[in-house]
């Protein structure tokens, strides 16, 4: 006995009985202190289904596969399917005790299901812990999940980490409501502009469901519209599952949906929102108590119960593309919940996207549009600045500003504000030679040079270097020009036309959420486009031909989606709402946005893509990695006989120090892609064995790098 244990005692030993006695009764009272047992080693097991299916979270392709365990009898009664489990992995097979596999490390996991005997034959470890008996994995969920982890050639484990967030004690312990009575249906209001629109709410009314891809009309409406075919879907005693690109979107709809429901009625679900609030208004989706979800691509997987209708704004947007693996898009999983619980299904935008075009085209979905006065009455008036109108402008060959632009923004003051469209955020991104148009590169490092504020020297954008004595290496010429001007540049340069005008940017940095109705000039980038309160007067889409101009298959498409997304926000030409394109006229998107007709540029790119055997009527992959594993990966792929290899070639490498997009290789790192394309109906043969190619090298320990992605967005 130490002598602290002595003076302890002691001090008991003068204490006065009244006490001594209440020290007894709490020490009576108190539990004996137990540790958590580490392998349960010779514990019994549960009488009934003592064994446990566990999917172990570890991502891996080669162990994407249930893995056995013994329930301890303690746990029988908290490990229920869809619970949180921590389990042992990793233990050899001849490391047994008293009937126990013991070692490996604690991992997480989610308890499919209980069985009353394994397929295994040799002795099972027990599982360690129940997390929480919150059951958040149910067969539905399950089920998605799968079927998403197998058509982009990914481990399950991974999809449920996109599809269950993170737990949160706190958020657990708090009771969700009770559900709400069904609301009464609603009256179609602004879908009666539409062909469809009344049949379509009615059909959502009465339990159908309807399938259709919807050409919005321009105007603030969308929002209220997307709250009506929700409140219709309610109505009928079923769920809803809307997912919107970006917050601002997220925002506007639960305002409409407020407004037409009240409180309570409807869960957000935004990765912005926080572990615990997001996990809470989770919670309240899976308990039942709300049967609405809005949300970002964070609520694809919403579990939402007896799901009557799923609606996707605005497929085209890149937000919409999961970065993290398997990099599902949030189009093609509302697509497989659709057919998973026979549900309604509903995209919608200003804009259409060839795989929208192909949804009708196939007869999988029903067109949702207006007819041509309605759109004629809600659109502005496009008007268009080409090649040979700025050649015989003179103001134009002085700035970058054509008379009609100009002219434009004169009369759209007057009346509100206006909106002006850069393609590109910062001064001046890129420069090239004014004489041959070839462009700025570092002698350096070839990286392309930009132009500064303070108007001296150019600098790198990959190494940083200054360059103070550029001569082009094509004609020898010494003169720039701006090759895309940046939206501070562009504000400058507005602030000085009009100077007596206030100039507002919106972009990365800070975006814009809404604007007065003053006049001012609001100078943005593609997405960023703040609302103006009763509709801007006029907006000018500058450097046009910087987006048509983009090496990519949607180059076209998506200028003409970002276009109609700034017009939308412009005032009906009834009202005055004028439009201003600096792009070639003649081009197709251009033709388009004229005539309010992004259904008939679609078609016709459906229609040239099926020709050539582009996607989306054909299925692609693409294998990236150093070359040599890249070549090695395609060998060794037992790949379907109609696939077709187009490559590999080199992938532009990335900049030490500069951020790295989705699929670029590691900075430094040389790299080459290969595509894989086959037709029509493979593409789940295709995913099969690209997951299997890539399971094989994850067991044999490779330690190169090889990224699989299907149906990649950037396919050049």
């Amino acid at each position: 006995m130490s002598s602290e244990n002595e003076a302890t005692d002691a001090g008991a030993g003068d204490a006065p009985p009244e006490q001594l006695a209440l020290i007894r009764e709490s020490v009576r009272r108190a539990k004996a202190p137990r540790a958590k047992p580490r392998t349960w080693r010779g514990a019994a097991l549960a009488k009934e289904l003592p064994v446990a299916r566990v999917l172990v979270d570890k991502g891996v392709l080669h162990l994407d596969r249930y893995f056995d365990y013994a329930v301890p009898e303690e746990l029988d009664a908290d490990a229920q399917p869809g619970v949180r489990v921590r389990v042992r992995f990793g233990a050899g097979r001849h490391r047994v005790r008293e009937g126990r596999r013991e070692g490996g490390g604690l991992v997480d996991g989610f308890l499919v299901e209980r069985l009353a005997e394994s397929d295994y034959s040799g002795p099972l470890a027990a599982l360690a812990q129940v997390v929480s008996p919150e059951r958040v994995l149910d067969g539905e969920l399950l089920g998605l999940a799968r079927a998403v982890a197998d058509r982009y050639a990914g481990s399950l484990a991974d999809v449920l980490q996109l599809a269950v967030p993170p737990r949160s004690a706190r958020a657990e312990k708090r009771t969700s409501p009770d559900p709400l009575p069904p609301p009464p249906v609603p009256e179609p209001g602004p879908w009666a502009r539409y062909e469809q629109g009344e049949a379509f709410v009615a059909a959502l009314a009465s339990g159908g469901a309807p399938r259709a891809v919807w050409n919005a009309l321009p105007g603030p409406q969308w929002a209220g519209e997307l709250a009506t075919a929700v409140t219709a879907t309610l109505a009928s005693g079923r769920g809803a599952l809307v997912v919107l690109p970006d917050g601002r979107a997220v925002a506007r709809a639960d305002a409409a949906l407020t407004a037409l429901l009240g409180e309570g009625r409807h869960a957000v679900l935004t990765a912005d929102a926080g572990p615990e609030k997001r996990y809470a208004q989770w919670l309240a989706v899976r308990r039942g108590a709300v049967r609405a979800v809005i949300g970002t691509r964070a609520a694809m997987f919403a579990p939402v119960r007896d799901l009557g209708l799923v609606a996707l704004w605005d497929d085209g947007d890149d937000s919409h593309s999961e970065p993290h693996a398997p990099q599902p898009h949030a189009r093609e999983v509302l697509l497989l919940r659709a057919a998973q619980d026979r549900c309604a299904f509903l995209l919608g935008g200003w804009g259409c996207t060839v795989e929208a075009a192909q949804l009708v085209e196939t007869g999988w979905a029903r067109p949702l549009i207006a007819a041509r006065e309605q759109v004629r009455g809600a659109a502005p008036l496009v008007r268009t600045v080409g090649d040979q109108d700025l050649a015989r402008d003179e103001a134009a060959r002085a700035a970058r500003l054509p008379t009609l632009a100009w002219q434009a923004v004169r009369d759209g003051l007057r009346r509100g504000p206006v909106l002006v469209q850069v393609p590109r955020r910062g001064y001046v991104p890129r420069m090239a030679c004014a004489s041959c148009r070839t462009p700025a590169r570092c002698r350096h490092c070839a990286g392309p040079l930009e132009g500064q504020e303070s108007g001296s020297a150019l600098r790198c954008g990959w190494c940083g270097r200054e360059e103070g004595a550029w001569h082009c290496p094509e004609c020898g010429a010494f003169r720039l020009r701006a090759q895309v001007v940046g939206a501070r540049r562009t504000a400058e340069e507005l602030g000085r036309a009009f100077p007596a005008v206030p100039v507002r940017t919106s972009g990365r940095e800070h975006v814009l959420d809404t604007v007065s109705e003053a006049p001012a000039l609001v100078v943005s980038t593609p997405g960023a486009e703040p609302v103006a309160e009763g509709g801007y007067a006029a907006a000018l889409l500058l450097d046009g031909w910087a987006m048509l101009g983009r090496p990519d298959l949607r180059a076209g498409e998506d200028a003409l989606r970002r276009w109609l997304a700034a017009a939308a926000l412009v005032r009906p030409q009834g009202a005055g709402g004028t439009v201003v394109a600096v792009a070639e006229p003649t081009l197709r998107p251009v033709q388009a946005l004229v005539r309010w007709d992004p259904v008939g540029h679609a078609l016709r790119e459906l229609a040239e893509r099926a020709e050539l055997g582009f996607p989306p009527v054909s299925r692609m992959a693409s294998v990236a990695g150093p070359a040599e594993a890249v070549a090695d990966f395609l060998g060794a792929a037992a790949l379907p006989g109609e696939a077709e290899v187009l490559g590999p070639v080199p992938l532009p490498v990335t900049a030490v120090g500069r951020p790295r997009r989705v699929g670029a290789p590691p900075p430094g790192e040389h790299w080459e892609r290969a595509l894989i394309r086959v037709p029509p109906g493979r593409g789940a043969a295709l995913a099969g064995a690209l997951k299997a190619a890539q399971a094989a090298r994850m067991a044999r320990g490779s330690d190169t790098a090889v990224w699989v992605r299907i149906d990649p967005l950037d396919i050049g």
